[in-house]
């Protein structure tokens, strides 16, 4: 009985922990998360930089698992090298026993005071504000759960069951090893298990050697977070984070048979004994980053071999040339070219949800999720050639060409997204629950969808030929659209006022659609902008003087 309170203690504080730590990360993404990525993007164009940024990065998010699928994604869009990448996880993981060495200084009668202050920021209307008072808050709960577990962990020193079972790791460190991985994994915070063990080590429970090869668990553990959320990603994400789970696994496979010298080393040190988790969590990393760092190159290329390319399939640019980057006027036809295929996804996407509506049947539809995805997909692509065109030096008609690429290209992503989130959803509700909309109503829809899609056409046309006709033209039924919306919504209103059942069943199914079909006509009427503005025909106000 004894020992189950004290489990239930135990894990209650490791818990508290977890979500201080979360709240942290949450906090801290919120008040500085996209000059985080911006920094970690940026600061990866040498060693040292790079080390540094995956160093801050995780000291801000207290989470290396968080700054490892950031900068795997990056990769991922070719803005970060390989290399790099396997240094900033390096200087990601010193972050972490940097973290730990600072909450075990002995710091927590701080916790109400860091608290407080958060509570007072998180008050504050500012998001950065209300994002810092959350990690303080996250901060205080660290410390707060420092002190429970001093409490939870003195008893064990009187547990017969508990004392027995770390007998039997001290006589299998390789289990021990296991056994903390395991934790880590699970907890998805190696943090959170080094400052388990420090607790526990406190009470005198663990040898030296025990509490290396558990250390080394944690640092095991730690890495595989990262490769379990990347095991569907593409082979360059998955390269950085199974390169970080083979430099850990290694560093702990060579350190593990001296876990009883460096343990003993460790002890004798003129430091406080109860500290030595994280002390020997600070040394390992130091140590596998000063021999990992020069072998980064080596690592990428072997993760290369190990971790082949992708299948090359439908899902993936066509036109997309690298070695097109040299000749611009050559990258931006191809880049144009892929476009065109985007507002072809586009078009199928509208005419499934046209066929869905209009034949009452869910089986057009089924295919406009993954339709959305490869326009994501597509639309990023797109930029990041583009991005990589811009670094080389190109003429200003070229340059406004590219632009003008990139800015259609966003426009038909929104698209997908107002179809895939909006009208798609829309549709569905209608058929499932077997709405049926006014003959007026559903006449009205009907024309707007058709409609829609020739504009779509259009755009296409005026996007490869630049004709300021059709683009007047364009322009002239982007007013036409917007006059049918008002006049379909005042016609549904009317109808409402008469009491028809069945305007009344589907009006904001009816006013949804027609919001919806507008927003995507004014993103597809963008593409006339450039052409009529470089014409001097496009004002910059509807408001007459």
């Amino acid at each position: 009985m004894e020992s189950t309170i004290v489990m239930i203690n135990l894990f209650g504080a490791v818990a508290l922990l977890l979500f201080g730590l979360a709240q942290v990360r949450d906090g801290a993404t919120r008040a500085f998360g996209a000059r985080l990525r911006t920094g970690l993007a940026s600061g990866t164009r040498g060693s040292f930089r790079s080390f540094s940024s995956g160093f801050i990065a995780t000291l801000v998010l207290q989470s290396s698992t968080a700054t490892a699928l950031m900068i795997a994604s990056f990769v991922e869009r070719d803005l970060v090298a390989p290399a790099m990448a396997q240094i900033v996880l390096l200087g990601a993981n010193v972050g972490t026993a940097v973290t730990a060495w600072i909450v075990s200084t002995g710091i927590e009668w701080l916790s109400p005071l860091i608290i407080l202050v958060g509570i007072v920021l998180y008050r504050r209307s500012s998001t950065a504000q209300k994002g810092m008072g959350t990690a303080l808050v996250g901060v205080g709960l660290m410390l707060l759960s420092l002190q429970l577990l001093g409490l939870a962990t003195g008893p064990i020193r009187h547990s017969p069951a508990l004392a027995a079972f770390i007998e039997l790791l001290d006589n299998a460190w390789v289990v021990a090893m296991i056994f903390a991985a395991v934790l880590a994994a699970l907890s998805s915070s190696s943090l959170a298990v080094v400052v388990l063990i420090m607790s526990i080590a406190s009470t005198g429970a663990l040898s030296p050697g025990l509490t290396v090869a558990l250390v080394l668990g944690a640092n095991l553990g730690g890495a595989v977070p990262p490769v379990l959320s990347t095991l569907s990603a593409p082979a360059t994400t998955r390269r950085v984070t199974y390169g970080n789970l083979i430099v850990r696994a290694a560093g702990c496979l060579i350190t593990l048979p001296l876990a009883g010298y460096l343990g003993t080393f460790l002890h004798d040190l003129p430091f406080s004994p109860a500290k030595m988790p994280v002390d020997a969590h600070l040394a390992f990393n130091l140590l596998l980053a000063a021999v990992a760092w020069p072998l980064s190159p080596v690592l990428s290329r072997m993760m290369t071999r190990i971790v082949p390319d992708d299948p090359k399939g439908d899902d993936g640019p066509k036109f997309l040339d690298v070695q097109a980057l040299e000749s611009p006027v050559v990258a931006l036809a191809n880049a144009t070219r892929e476009v065109l295929g985007i507002g072809d996804l586009i078009e199928k996407m509208l005419i499934q949800c046209q066929k869905s509506f209009v034949q009452n049947d869910l089986a057009p539809m089924r295919e406009v999720a993954a339709l959305e995805k490869k326009v994501d997909r597509l639309q990023q692509e797109v930029k990041i050639y583009l991005s990589r065109l811009g670094r080389a030096k190109i003429d200003q008609a070229n340059d406004r060409r590219s632009i003008v690429i990139i800015e259609y290209a966003i426009n038909l992503e929104h698209i997908g997204d107002i179809i895939e989130k909006g009208l798609n959803d829309q549709v569905t509700k209608k058929i499932s629950k077997g709405l049926t909309f006014s003959e007026d109503g559903y006449q009205e829809l009907k024309s707007l969808f058709g409609m829609t899609i020739d504009n779509l056409r259009i755009a296409q046309t005026i996007f490869v030929t630049g004709d300021e006709a059709l683009a007047r033209q364009l322009m002239e039924v982007k007013v036409h659209v917007r006059r049918l919306e008002k006049q379909s919504s005042d016609r549904h209103l009317a109808r409402l006022r008469d009491g028809r059942a069945d305007s009344l069943q589907t009006s904001s199914l009816h006013l949804d659609m027609l919001r919806d079909l507008k927003r995507i006509n004014a993103h597809i009427v963008s593409v006339a902008h450039p052409i009529l503005d470089e014409s001097g025909l496009l004002i910059e106000s509807r408001l007459r003087s």
